[in-house]
Formats: structure tokens, C-alpha cells, sequence
């Protein structure tokens, strides 16, 4: 976890861009994400330069060329001076000059790819970079404070940025793009990746699902790392995210390449548009939580998603997709909008029978109506399945997540403290803390969702129902369906002594009326 002094440096960073003009906070991120792409790249070169001064041989791969960048006034300027090192010691004016003259271009032609510096996905998306910083000044004070965050290990540099991009979600207009971090670790520690998976996100956003996936690996598995074949895997072939937004697929790859990732194969792909014939049944775990923005016209969507259901909801679609993705025996951990468990069209039948029926659906969990506040208030669940193409379905898993730690109002604010939130948790919650974060109990119990979960009564707050009652009522995958109620008790009696006592109350009314008729006459 990051200091608060380093939150001190990132905030004053944050609020120099506020003060000078730019509010916009995914315009923010996406500078401060430029600037670190170009301090990456003087690193770099660094790197080779000591390493050709230790082998005393001539530098193998050059970031930045030799000679003189033409572009700008005055013959051009050395491309020594486009390298972080050189320019944050410039004046404001200068520096100015060398980073919007020369420094950009440099990045959205591509150069530092083709000169061999950098082949990577982060250089991909770094072409096409706008430089929007409007004055000397903001880029002089942004670039000190940045080369003042201590950013040298790993696990600083991904807390740092992920600190950045939770201002993202304070902001509020753009907190469609973050997923709650508890939530996402959530399903990373359900789903538990294993170093031969090939992960994939297919509305990647910010990358937060790979993130967590990663920082799991290192966790659970660090032997990955000692091994030249798994080590490349987990570099090079192991994560995959698709996203149509180029700004949020230059922020994702950063968040990959800040926690240590090499090359992620973070690529643009509207992927509801699109065949995927070159992605079916590639990958062994889905992890996503996909936008659903309500319906597509039938002939913008993939023809072979349509073979599979029918529809124009986004939220099957994606469900569409993620079976035509994952190869049989790969699991999958997707948040859905409650009407996918319960809608009545043809189309939601359909989709829940198949994974009932020809899948196996593991579990069914309930979020709280407030996890996506302040910006969506949406009913969610988190569904986990396995790929089987031949069923395997005996029993559902339910969990009625009621408190994930976080208030659920549109503050969102902490309700323990710091080591008592999540999943795993650094210090053991009492009954008492577990009425505020539920998750690390939901852990436990998934665990032993085929032993003594079997016998949970429905009115607990978890349970299991069998795959034949729910094909009864017409695979309906709401809790509520399945929560056991306890009713008052109620005397039943037989239909003739009730007629009797009609009859009897009958005879007394018309008793009544008349010697209410006689007092009258």
C-alpha cells in the first residue's frame, strides 16, 4: 500500500492539472499516462546504455535515435533531449517546446517502436497521443512532481496508479470504467487463476481484472517467475483484454505495464461487432464485467453470436460471447444485471437452460444494490460457470452478498478499517464486522460449496438448490426464488365447517335486520 505522503504527491499532482485548466479527469490520467510512457522509455535506453558500457560493446536497441529530431523551429532538436532525464531539467519554456514539438510526435508516429525500442502493446497504443497540457508552467510543476513520486519498485508504481485511476471513480461521470476493487479481487480469489490460464477481460476498460489476476499469480504462485517457459507465458501470453475505447486501452495497458506485465495483448475490438473466429475457445478463464447498454441493432452485432441466442440485449450477447471464447473445461467469473437471472423472453430462458443444462453453473452471487454507486444503481450478480459442453450441473451455489464493506450509499466510504476489508482480510473479522464486509465469509464458504454448503437451510445466507428445481421453475437463477421465507402460521379448516359458520352468521344477520325492522315499524 502506498504511503500517505505518496498520496500527499499524487493529490498535488492531480490538483496541479485542476488549477491549470483541465478538469476532465480522464484527460488527466491520459497525460499523466503519456509522461510515464516517456520516463519508461528514458529507462530504457538506459538500461541499454549500461548495458553496453558493461559489456563494452555498442548499444543493441536504441530508443531514441542518433542525430537530430527535425520537426519545430531552429534545425531540429538532438533526441537526447526528448529522453525524461534531459528535459525535466530544462526551463518551463523549453521543455515546453521539446515535449510539444518533438516529444509527442515522437510517440504518435511511432518511432520509438520502429527504431526497435519498443515493440511492445503500450507503444502500439501510445501512437495517436495528444498532448493537451496548455502551458509551460502545468507541464514544468507536473513533471517535478511526478519525478518526485518514488516509483522504482513494482508494487509502488501499480499502487500508484491505481490510486490515480480511483480518481477516476470519485469523479463520478467516468466510474463506468472501475469496477470496485474489493469486487474484482473477489472474483479473482473465486475463480483462483493458475499459471497455465489465458485470462481474458473482453471489455477490459482499465484493466483491473488482469491487474488483480496477476497480482494473484505473484502471490499464490512466485515459482512462475523462475521458470523461463512460465515467465514468458505470464509476459507475453497469459492476459488478454479488448476494449473499442483507444483512451481507456493506452490507461489499461499502462495499469498492466506499471504492475509488471511486458507485453499484454491489449487490443481495440468492439467485441460484440465483430466475428471472433480467431478467439473461439481460446482462453481458460473469463473475468469481466461488461457495459450493458441496453440493445444493438441486429445487423451491427456478430453474426456468430446471434447463433447462439437470438437477441439484441447486450447483456446476453456478452453472455453469447463468453461461451464462444472460453474452451471446454476454461471458468468464467462475469457480473450480469439482475434481469439476466430472471427475464421471461425467449431469449433469457434460453441463455440460463444452456448454462444450466449444457454448462455447469457453479454459482449464483448476489451483489448489493449500491456496489456501483455513485454513478449506477443497478441490481448486479457475479455468475460462475465451467465450459463443459456436456453439462455437469448438480447443484447452483447461492450467496446474498449484503455488505461488501463500503457503505452503499452514494459516499461509498470505508466501514472498517483498512486491514478488514476484502476478500482476505490481514486481521480476522468478528460476527459483528462480518454484518459490514461479507466477502471474506463468502470466500470461506465457496470452498465448501459441495460439503456442508448442501445442508444450509434457505434461510440462510447461503445455499445450495438442486439443478432440478430450478429447470422447474423455468431455470430462474433470482435468489429470492429459492430463499426459504418463514411464514406465520395459519389454522387451516375444513371447507364444511367454515360453510356451517356462514350459514350460522348468515342466519344472525337476517335475525338482526328484523328486529331492527320491528323497532322501526
Amino acid at each position: 500500500m502506498i504511503t500517505g505522503s505518496i498520496r500527499s504527491q499524487i493529490d498535488q499532482v492531480w490538483n496541479a492539472f485542476w488549477s491549470g485548466g483541465i478538469a476532465n479527469p480522464i484527460e488527466v490520467i491520459e497525460q499523466i499516462t503519456y509522461l510515464l510512457f516517456l520516463k519508461r522509455l528514458d529507462d530504457l535506453h538506459t538500461l541499454e546504455e549500461n548495458k553496453a558500457a558493461r559489456l563494452k560493446r555498442p548499444m543493441e536497441r536504441r530508443v531514441f535515435p542518433t542525430g537530430k529530431d527535425k520537426r519545430g523551429e531552429g534545425g531540429g532538436r538532438p533526441y537526447e533531449h526528448l529522453r525524461w532525464s534531459k528535459f525535466k531539467n530544462f526551463a518551463p519554456a523549453e521543455m515546453f517546446e521539446v515535449v510539444d514539438k518533438h516529444a509527442f510526435p515522437f510517440l504518435r508516429e511511432g518511432l520509438a517502436r520502429r527504431n526497435g525500442g519498443d515493440d511492445s502493446t503500450y507503444a502500439q497504443h501510445m501512437e495517436g497521443a495528444r498532448f493537451t497540457i496548455p502551458t509551460p508552467a502545468l507541464l514544468s510543476k507536473v513533471v517535478d512532481l511526478l519525478d518526485a513520486v518514488p516509483m522504482e519498485a513494482r508494487d509502488t508504481k501499480g499502487d500508484v496508479y491505481e490510486y490515480m485511476l480511483g480518481k477516476i471513480a470519485s469523479a463520478g461521470q467516468n466510474g463506468q470504467f472501475r469496477t470496485p476493487r474489493q469486487i474484482i479481487r473477489l472474483m479473482v480469489e473465486l475463480t483462483a487463476p493458475k499459471p497455465d490460464d489465458v485470462i481474458c477481460d473482453p471489455a477490459c476498460g482499465t484493466a483491473g481484472f488482469l491487474v488483480a489476476a496477476g497480482e494473484y499469480l505473484r502471490d499464490r504462485h512466485p515459482q512462475l517467475l523462475h521458470d523461463s517457459k512460465q515467465k514468458k507465458h505470464f509476459h507475453q501470453g497469459m492476459f488478454h483484454g479488448f476494449d473499442f475505447d483507444k483512451t481507456m486501452l493506452r490507461i489499461g495497458s499502462m495499469n498492466m505495464l506499471l504492475h509488471g506485465v511486458e507485453n499484454p495483448n491489449i487490443t481495440y475490438r468492439d467485441s460484440l461487432a465483430q466475428e471472433h473466429s480467431g478467439e473461439d475457445e481460446k482462453y481458460t478463464l473469463l473475468l469481466a464485467n461488461p457495459p450493458f447498454a441496453g440493445s444493438l441493432d441486429y445487423e451491427s452485432t456478430a453474426k456468430d453470436l446471434q447463433q447462439i441466442v437470438k437477441t439484441k440485449k447486450t447483456e446476453l450477447l456478452f453472455l453469447a460471447l463468453f461461451l464462444r471464447l472460453l474452451r471446454p473445461g476454461g471458468r468464467a467469473a462475469v457480473i450480469v444485471p439482475d434481469g439476466v437471472l430472471f427475464g421471461s423472453s425467449t431469449a433469457h430462458k434460453t441463455l440460463r437452460r444452456m448454462l444450466v443444462e449444457d454448462q455447469k453453473l457453479d454459482a449464483v452471487v448476489k451483489l448489493p444494490g449500491g456496489v456501483f454507486k455513485p454513478y449506477a444503481g443497478v441490481s448486479t450478480a457475479i455468475l460462475l460457470f465451467t465450459k463443459t459442453n456436456s453439462g455437469g450441473t448438480d447443484h447452483v451455489w447461492f450467496y446474498d452478498v449484503q455488505a461488501d464493506g463500503w457503505s452503499l450509499d452514494d459516499k461509498r466510504t470505508p466501514l472498517l478499517s483498512e486491514d478488514k476489508l476484502g476478500a482476505t482480510p490481514a486481521t480476522a473479522l468478528s460476527a459483528e464486522e462480518h454484518t459490514k464486509n461479507n466477502l471474506p465469509d463468502l470466500l470461506a464458504r465457496w470452498s465448501r460449496r459441495d460439503g456442508a454448503e448442501r445442508q444450509r437451510p434457505r434461510t440462510a445466507q447461503s445455499f445450495c438448490v438442486p439443478k432440478a428445481e430450478i429447470a422447474a421453475q423455468s431455470y430462474d437463477l433470482s435468489l429470492n426464488r429459492y430463499k426459504g421465507i418463514v411464514y406465520e402460521q395459519i389454522e387451516h379448516r375444513k371447507p364444511k365447517e367454515v360453510l356451517a359458520e356462514l350459514a350460522k352468521l348468515e342466519a344472525e344477520i337476517q335475525q338482526g335486520m328484523k328486529e331492527l325492522e320491528r323497532m322501526l315499524g
